[in-house]
């Protein structure tokens, strides 16, 4: 498994690196192909813990938040995002008075979760691209500071924790057997070492780097324990197998689509 891991990413990865800095098409196509997959799982995902999300409701809506992220500054962002939640909240109340539901509460919120998660904060990854400065400089490091963490954290809570001084503590018993405190802070340790090489690389000022690795290596725990709470409940370990070793598409957003988020914000802070 850890071979195969180790394959996916050193084939993958700097197949993604290159993509990013190429932008545009090159970028946007092969990205929202993942997103879609990703959102298509969730919708699976949900259906086995017992709601309803039609993928016919909601990909459109997350669509359209993507399309929009291609231009940051849009002024239709927030008019659109409030007509997607209508029409979500439409499909609701007919469920409702059509009884074709006993859940109708759930699917409501479900959908709008979906449409928050997969098309607004997902959609970071495009206004994030589109910066118009250091723009595919802020979106690689993003990238590689979330791998980095994730890998830091597989590899020490793999080889190093229950070894030696080190104990084992798990970090999320139910949600997560296998991660481990000190996995987590290796995460954050390695992280923010290579993150901020990486920086000074790209020319990209330390102290958002160094902020940039501490959020990432710890907020996006918190994305991919999200996701582990809905698969749980689902009773499936993986979101897909589009990833050998790696699961599905939204097993390998469920941070970076959080982490995206906190570099654009990052960057258009430092930036100005």
């Amino acid at each position: 498994m850890f071979l195969q891991r180790a394959l996916i990413t050193f084939t993958l990865g700097p197949l993604a690196l290159y993509l990013i800095y190429l932008g545009g098409w090159f970028y946007f196509i092969p990205l929202a192909i993942i997103l879609l997959l990703a959102t298509l799982e969730y919708s699976q995902i949900a259906q086995k813990i017992g709601w309803q999300v039609p993928p016919l409701l909601l990909v459109p809506v997350v669509l359209v938040q993507w399309v929009l992220a291609q231009w940051p500054q849009d002024s239709l962002t927030g008019p659109l995002l409030l007509i997607s939640l209508l029409i979500i909240t439409a499909y609701a109340l007919w469920q409702y008075e059509s009884k074709s539901s006993k859940t109708v509460p759930a699917n409501w919120f479900a959908v709008i979760s979906g449409l928050i998660l997969f098309g607004w904060v997902c959609g970071h990854f495009f206004k994030l691209r589109g910066l118009p400065e250091m723009a595919w400089q802020w979106t690689m490091l993003a990238m590689l500071s979330t791998w980095i963490a994730d890998s830091g954290a597989y590899l020490v809570g793999r080889f190093v924790a229950g070894r030696g001084f080190l104990g084992r503590h798990l970090l999320s018993p139910r949600l997560s057997p296998k991660k481990t405190v000190e996995g987590f802070m290796g995460g954050i340790v390695l992280s923010t070492l290579f993150t901020l090489l990486i920086a000074s690389w790209l020319r990209i000022e330390w102290l958002p780097a160094l902020l940039l690795a501490l959020l990432v290596s710890s907020i996006g725990t918190v994305g991919d324990l999200g996701i582990s709470l809905l698969k749980r409940e689902a009773g499936v370990k993986d979101s897909g197998t589009l990833f050998p070793g790696h699961g599905g598409a939204l097993d390998r957003i469920d941070s970076l689509m959080w982490t995206v988020a906190i570099a654009y914000y990052l960057a258009i802070l430092f930036i100005d």
